[in-house]
């Protein structure tokens, strides 16, 4: 499973504000299946098969155009770790236990 961090921006709307469309992207991820997901302050976090990961980061991209940005920057990181299961928590426990330790 991968794990994707995605930053998808509309660019030339009416406000400086972008919490409705980032909160119109969430309701696009609830419909999809075959991945997790999660909302940071910064991005949204997706895990799931490299295929899926892919059309809905289209389809998320898509959404903006579809809430009336004429314009849209997406970025996006991949990590696809193939040697053992990843997952955004695995990562995150394997850190806090070097911390401990």
């Amino acid at each position: 499973m991968a794990i994707a961090e995605v930053t998808i921006i509309p660019i030339g709307t009416a406000t400086t504000s972008l919490s409705s469309y980032v909160a119109g992207m969430q309701h696009v991820l609830a419909q999809e299946e075959g991945i997790t997901y999660e909302l940071t302050s910064m991005s949204t976090i997706i895990e799931g098969p490299t295929d899926r990961l892919f059309a809905v980061i289209r389809t998320l991209h898509e959404s903006l155009f579809e809430a009336g940005a004429g314009r849209v920057s997406t970025s996006v990181k991949i990590d696809d770790r193939r040697d053992q299961p990843s997952s955004s928590a695995q990562k995150l426990r394997s850190v806090r236990e070097k911390l401990q330790g």
